[in-house]
């Protein structure tokens, strides 16, 4: 899966707040650009789909069929940051997928939570023994520009370098 979804197609201003339907519907609207930025084989299923569990109506914010792994892909949307609880819904959607909606040749659905930020010390809590596939990915507006992208990279290959010197000590 990608990290991070760029946005940039939508055309917000970087630093303007903005409520999740709100982001929802502008997604829609340019649905296909969000399908390209998705990678192959999507297709959209539809928004705010209705799972309805004792009495309680739950909405997964986007749903998605990829052809190519055979899979539902659902999509909820957050506009701060990666919640445990989060995790917690969306693993509750994917299991009502596989169990009520999947047919017999589909694979496991997946579940992908676009947030503003992700965590990487509450993702590795919170989806750590989860048996679904299911992934938190930071989503942003706009293509860093080139010092922050040298940045972002100078910063990864330290934390890589970090790990192999541990690796080796």
């Amino acid at each position: 899966m990608k990290d991070p979804y760029v946005f940039e197609f939508l055309g917000i201003p970087e630093n303007k707040p903005m409520l999740e339907k709100d982001l929802e519907k502008a997604l829609i609207i340019k649905i296909e650009n969000f399908l390209l930025e998705l990678g192959r084989g999507f297709m959209f299923v539809g928004s705010q789909q209705r799972i309805t569990l004792g009495n309680t109506h739950y909405y997964v914010d986007m749903v998605f069929y990829n052809k190519i792994l055979k899979a539902y892909v659902l999509i909820d949307l957050k506009m701060g940051s990666l919640k445990p609880e989060n995790i917690g819904q969306m693993n509750m959607y994917v299991n009502y997928y596989a169990s009520e909606v999947n047919d017999e040749d589909d694979e496991k659905p997946m579940g992908i939570i676009l947030c503003a930020d992700t965590s990487e010390i509450v993702a590795e809590y919170a989806l750590g023994g989860l048996e679904n596939q299911i992934f938190a990915s930071k989503y942003v507006y706009y293509i860093p520009n080139k010092q922050e992208l040298i940045e972002q990279v100078q910063s990864v290959l330290n934390e890589i370098g970090e790990k192999n010197k541990k690796i080796l000590d």
